[in-house]
Formats: structure tokens, C-alpha cells, sequence
């Protein structure tokens, strides 16, 4: 297996436990009767935090401070497509808590390839 594959794997097996992480925050808000819009913030806001550390120290094995910048952009990008995403789906399931979880896939693909490409560029 080369350096770029287990760097695929690990940053897959970190995302599922960002992504859980990231999941219950929006479902727990959801369920308390907040906007899906403001649960996804919140989810983002709290996740750019959560996701920083871990993809910084376990997948990239850098997690200085100067990269947060750039992390809270990719992010940004993240929380605007995931939104898009969450009304399209919506529109067909009328169902948030299922649109979330169809949603998961690609963000975390999309948060992968962002990641690597404009925050983690010389990992």
C-alpha cells in the first residue's frame, strides 16, 4: 500500500468519527427544533474546531495554528454546498434528518479532496 493510500484511509477513518461527531451535533439540534440552516452552522462551527485537531494530529501529523486560516475556508466552502445539498435532497425525501445523512458521503469526499489540496498541501 503507498503513502497515499493509507493517508486516503486514515483521513476516511478520522472523517467517520468527525463526521459522527459533526452528525449528532446537527441531529440533536434538529431534534430541539433549531432551523436545519443554524444546525448545520453550529454542527461547521463546532466541527472546524473538532476536525482541526484530529485531521492535524492523526492524518496529517500537522496541526499548527497558522493552517487554521485556510481550514476555516475549506470548511465555509463546505457548510455553503452542504446547505445546497440539504434543500435539493429535502426537496425529494422531505425528510432533514435522512437529507443529512445522504448529504455525508459527499462532503466527506469533498472535505477530503479540499483538505489535502488547499489547507494540508505539502502532507
Amino acid at each position: 500500500m503507498n503513502i497515499k493510500s493509507v493517508l486516503f484511509y486514515k483521513y476516511i477513518l478520522i472523517g467517520g468519527v468527525n463526521t459522527v461527531f459533526g452528525y449528532c451535533v446537527f441531529a440533536f439540534l434538529l431534534f430541539f427544533g433549531i432551523h436545519y440552516s443554524l444546525a448545520v452552522l453550529v454542527a461547521t462551527i463546532l466541527g472546524i474546531l473538532f476536525n482541526f485537531q484530529t485531521y492535524g494530529r492523526f492524518v496529517f501529523k500537522n496541526h499548527s495554528w497558522n493552517l487554521l486560516g485556510s481550514f476555516v475556508f475549506v470548511y465555509t466552502t463546505i457548510y455553503l454546498v452542504n446547505i445546497t445539498l440539504l434543500l435539493v435532497f429535502d426537496l425529494f425525501v422531505s425528510n432533514l434528518y435522512i437529507s443529512g445523512a445522504m448529504t455525508t458521503p459527499f462532503i466527506a469526499y469533498l472535505g477530503y479532496i479540499l483538505n489535502k489540496r488547499y489547507v494540508w498541501k505539502k502532507s
